[in-house]
């Protein structure tokens, strides 16, 4: 993928991220109503589990008339059996800015997946790319003497990242300890090498965030019941039956997937719920961390009652600003 200094400039756009159940699908469609008289826009997704077809309600994805009401991308375009990385979610969503401007509309990129912004407006660290055998050792060494083991390792040779990574989070984990094996370096070394003051440049960026955090949790517990009902359990149940499908692919490792799959295959559903709502509430947490290091976006509190109509006064402004001749 090329860098962002020797790629061609993005196309003009409009950023709207926000932790998980922050109120991002509303808001944008709410945005994209607003915008029609101007031109309209198009949705881009930025978030790494609404790219996997079958996966519907642990997603909560935007349902077929969202979908049908504003162009929506990136959404259903990769097999849970596959993998799908911040780079070409880069390189993709590059290609679907340039054509969506070709079309006359302004591109909104929606999302709470903030390595996929990082990617496409800040570039990616020059990272060792993945080692198949190498993984196929951690995994091996993981079931053998346990994630535990193996955190303890990531703790000695990159403390740095063992510190902020949850003793369970086996994927980042092993990864981490990847990048340790090939190159030699810890993985928080290439983190540092990180140009300092380019996130996101030129690109106006509004985030959803609580004023009140029990207010998110409130928010994270109900979705989570509603996808239990609308049946998140028969839903992970099927892709159980795909022999291709197992718990370590990345698709499977989704918030309140990776549960589902544990509780199943142990045939033990008791605490299904509490431990999905906690798994949740951590990736807001993270997602949270992450947004309140960009300065310049643009902050909405999600939990007040006039939230949307920020939102949208706030992308009405940025697209007069963005796109003046259509005015």
């Amino acid at each position: 993928m090329p860098s962002p200094a020797t790629a061609p400039p993005l196309p003009a756009c409009l950023c709207l991220a926000g932790p998980t159940a922050a109120g991002k699908t509303a808001a944008a469609l709410a945005i994209a109503r607003a915008l029609q008289p101007r031109g309209g826009v198009e949705i881009v997704s930025v978030d790494s589990a609404l790219v996997y077809r079958g996966m519907d309600i642990g997603t909560a994805k935007p349902t077929a008339a969202e979908q049908a009401e504003v162009p929506h991308h990136l959404i259903d375009i990769v097999d849970p059996a596959s993998a799908y990385s911040a780079a070409a979610f880069a390189q993709d969503a590059r290609r679907l800015m340039a054509e969506i401007t070709a079309r006359g509309r302004l591109p909104l990129l929606v999302g709470g997946t903030m390595l996929y912004f990082k990617a496409l407006f800040d570039g990616l660290d020059a990272m060792p790319a993945a080692d198949p055998a190498v993984r196929a050792q951690l995994l091996a060494q993981a079931q053998q003497e346990g994630l535990a083991a193996l955190h303890r390792e990531l703790a000695r040779v990159d403390p740095v990242t063992a510190q902020r990574l949850h003793p369970t989070d086996a994927q980042r984990i092993h990864r981490a300890l990847e990048v340790h094996r090939v190159s030699g370096r810890p993985l928080s070394s290439f983190h540092s090498e990180r140009p300092a003051g380019e996130a996101l440049p030129g690109a106006p960026m509004l985030s959803l965030e609580p004023i009140d955090r029990a207010w998110l949790h409130q928010r994270i517990a109900e979705r989570l019941r509603q996808m239990l009902t609308q049946g998140l359990v028969d839903e992970v149940r099927g892709l159980m039956q795909r022999t291709e499908l197992h718990a370590e692919l990345p698709a499977m490792r989704c918030v309140g997937y990776r549960q589902t799959w544990q509780a199943l295959a142990d045939g033990e559903m008791t605490g299904l719920e509490e431990r999905c709502i906690a798994a949740t509430r951590q990736l807001a947490k993270r997602q949270l961390t992450w947004l309140r290091s960009l300065p310049q976006r643009t902050v909405v509190a999600c939990d007040r009652s006039d939230a949307q109509a920020e939102a949208v006064a706030w992308a009405q402004a940025q697209a007069a600003r963005l796109t003046p001749s259509s005015s």
